[in-house]
């Protein structure tokens, strides 16, 4: 489990295609701390690491996620937002994120507003139903509040701190971006479908 916290950009180092999608990962994490097998949220997928140097970590990522993904988007010198799983009596200051991403939604609009950027996305037709105004997603692995939605169209707003810590400075109009809806929005739409 995350929250959606991001606390490095790491920076694809190396990318191999060995039936499954390899990439080699740089990190500034203590990767001393980090074991064999542990779970990274790169862009929001968790993904296990399998090799490990000074600073970079390696990860396989099967064509299931390449599929579900914006990960396939990927290539070196690709700036990514990581995240290390949760630890028992870590502050959860996001929201709870599984790592499991939902679908892949797109950048239509950004707008300057202050010192801030507006950013509108469309949403698979299928995952729409799940944003709600003031409730959360998870954006390539951040935690973030919806502002408006209109039909298949929802806005986001970054504060220039944001922007700084993750890579959201980095986003342009087009881009694919990993969505992953509120867990809990999933179970109360379940519940209502029962009813």
């Amino acid at each position: 489990m995350f929250t959606g916290i991001i606390t490095d950009i790491g920076k694809v180092r190396e990318l191999e295609k060995r039936g499954d999608l390899r990439a080699r990962i740089e990190t500034s994490y203590d990767t001393a701390g980090i074991d064999l097998g542990a779970s990274i949220a790169s862009d929001g997928v968790c993904l296990t690491v399998i090799e490990l140097g000074d600073d970079w970590y390696d990860v396989e990522i099967s064509a299931e996620t390449v599929s579900k993904t914006n990960l396939g988007d990927w290539v070196v010198g690709r700036r990514v937002n990581l995240e290390r799983a949760l630890k028992v009596g870590d502050e959860l200051g996001g929201h709870i994120v599984s790592g499991h991403v939902d679908g892949v939604a797109e950048v239509v609009a950004m707008q300057d507003d202050g010192d801030s950027t507006r950013v509108t996305l469309r949403a698979p037709k299928e995952l729409a139903r799940f944003i709600a105004p003031k409730g959360s997603v998870a954006l390539n692995g951040t935690s973030l509040t919806v502002n408006e939605v209109a039909d298949c169209e929802f806005g986001i707003n970054f504060i220039p701190h944001t922007k700084d810590a993750t890579t959201w400075g980095d986003v342009t109009v087009g881009q694919r971006i990993n969505l992953e809806i509120d867990t809990l929005a999933r179970y109360v739409a379940r519940l209502a479908e029962m009813s």
